[in-house]
């Protein structure tokens, strides 16, 4: 069994209940040491006295804070958790909100409460029922690890979970760090109409198990793939962003695809290649016959754009549409 990572009491009034907090969550991972390139040493990390040279052990290494001109005021565990002996044990109930009131972007990390001892569940139990019944968060702060983290706790079945939080002063004003908003920029009615058939026609219900980490996959089947000596396949690029000229078409093509439930490729080359391969279209090999100079001028900008990667035509990026079809032309 898992053992608690923190435990103490959740408190809110004069009513006190112990708790056990758990990690709800873990991470995927591939775990990879370090090597100098080209040998097989491997590389190592020391803690070393920047005056003497000489590698320190952890258990005494303390913390120091600067206080200026170089100066330093060190202090040990002890000495930390002394300045809050009861929070670091307690889980202090601030208010209680309304669920839905939290941006998720305050969310943090979550984990899993547990009633403290056999005596407990009956309190516990109490405070999960009373606020699922008033669709409830309790925000709390407490003190782990060195460090106040506020938190929402939520009922969640028939347990408690709490999500750690960030600050206000934490998240970022995306008006001061971002370098391009959108402002009022706004699509026109039928594309919007369309952006919303897309959505429809794409829906479902959220099962967490539909979904899964293929990026780890990768790296793994790549370690596999080395391993055995095999050669190796590159993934796909990313697609080309779609031109504002072309988004009408890129939709429609979108939504016919999801509703044949085919894949609803962004892609304007795959998209391309499938629909040529249904018309009989397209350069056929070993007859040297090109495509249709009709076929070229029906195309999008975003699908001659990425015909003109395939076909390694220079100069493409900055190519008007009448261009693009004379380069790609020339070069099938």
């Amino acid at each position: 069994m898992a053992r608690p990572i923190w435990s103490g009491v959740i408190s809110f009034g004069l009513v006190s209940v112990p708790v056990g907090m758990y990690s709800a969550t873990r991470e995927h991972e591939v775990s990879f040491h370090q090597f100098e390139q080209g040998t097989g040493d491997r590389i190592r990390y020391q803690r070393v006295n920047e005056r003497t040279g000489k590698e320190v052990e952890y258990a005494d290494i303390v913390k120091g804070a600067e206080v200026g001109d170089g100066q330093y005021v060190m202090l040990d565990p002890d000495e930390l958790d002394s300045v809050a002996p009861g929070r670091s044990r307690s889980l202090e109930i601030q208010r209680f909100v309304d669920l839905h009131e939290i941006d998720p972007i305050y969310y943090h990390k979550t984990y899993y409460l547990a009633p403290g001892t056999d005596e407990a569940v009956k309190t516990y139990a109490l405070l999960r029922d009373a606020m699922a019944g008033n669709s409830r968060a309790a925000v709390a702060t407490l003190v782990m690890r060195g460090k106040e983290y506020l938190a929402a706790i939520r009922p969640a079945g028939d347990l408690l979970v709490l999500e750690t939080m960030y600050f206000a002063d934490e998240v970022r004003d995306a008006h001061e760090e971002l370098e391009r908003l959108p402002g009022k920029a706004s699509a026109r009615p039928a594309e919007l109409k369309m952006a919303g058939l897309l959505i429809e026609s794409m829906a479902g219900s959220w099962k967490p198990s539909d979904f899964h980490d293929t990026y780890t996959e990768r790296v793994k089947a790549l370690i596999d793939a080395k391993a055995r000596g095999d050669e190796i396949t590159p993934a796909t690029e990313a697609p080309p962003a779609t031109d504002a000229s072309d988004l009408m078409e890129v939709l429609r093509r979108s939504v016919d695809a999801a509703r044949k439930g085919g894949p609803a490729t962004s892609h304007p080359a795959k998209a391309h290649k499938q629909d040529t391969r249904k018309a009989g279209t397209g350069t056929q090999k070993g007859k040297g016959r090109t495509k249709d100079k009709r076929d070229l001028h029906a195309m999008t900008k975003s699908d001659l754009l990425a015909l003109a990667k395939k076909l390694d035509v220079p100069g493409r990026s900055t190519m008007t549409r009448p261009q693009l079809e004379k380069a790609v032309a020339a070069a099938a």
